[in-house]
């Protein structure tokens, strides 16, 4: 799968550039009801690192690979291995920039998942649904109501 992106202006990146993409089951509500889909998204070294200990995750799989192999100049090329109905996460590129520059900043991260690699052992769960289109809607009704005396010195 291929899409056209503007690519942000970076010049402390490069196309051999090493970083984590991965595939996580998140799901958006429409009308009421809500539907599973397949992002793809940059995973940033700290969060590896937290998924290769165990927290419940919904990612499914993710694979080391460089900047170049996914971005040619405003285009996004997603791996063959994903699946056919993946979509990207909003801001990718920038994120996928972001995401790079943590890898840099610890190059130890890249030996959980070399180069080329995957992995898909990780601790899925969708038991806690990411919804991407979720709002917060804060009313009066949910205000905590305090005593008169909460305040003041007695």
């Amino acid at each position: 799968m291929t899409t056209d992106l503007a690519y942000p202006n970076v010049s402390d990146l490069t196309a051999e550039d090493y970083v984590v993409i991965g595939v996580a089951t998140c799901f958006i509500r429409e009308d009421g009801e809500i539907h599973q889909v397949k992002i793809a998204e940059p995973i940033p070294s700290a969060a590896l690192e937290a998924l290769l200990k165990g927290v419940p995750t919904s990612y499914e799989t993710a694979l080391g690979t460089t900047l170049g192999a996914l971005m040619q100049g405003d285009r996004v090329a997603l791996p063959a291995d994903f699946p056919a109905e993946t979509q990207l996460c909003d801001d990718f590129a920038f994120r996928l920039t972001a995401t790079a520059r943590t890898y840099k900043r610890k190059p130890e991260a890249k030996t959980h998942l070399p180069l080329g690699t995957s992995r898909s052992d990780f601790n899925f769960s969708v038991e806690r649904k990411r919804v991407l289109n979720s709002e917060r809607i804060i009313r009066t009704e949910d205000n905590v109501k305090q005593h008169a005396y909460t305040h003041q010195v007695l």
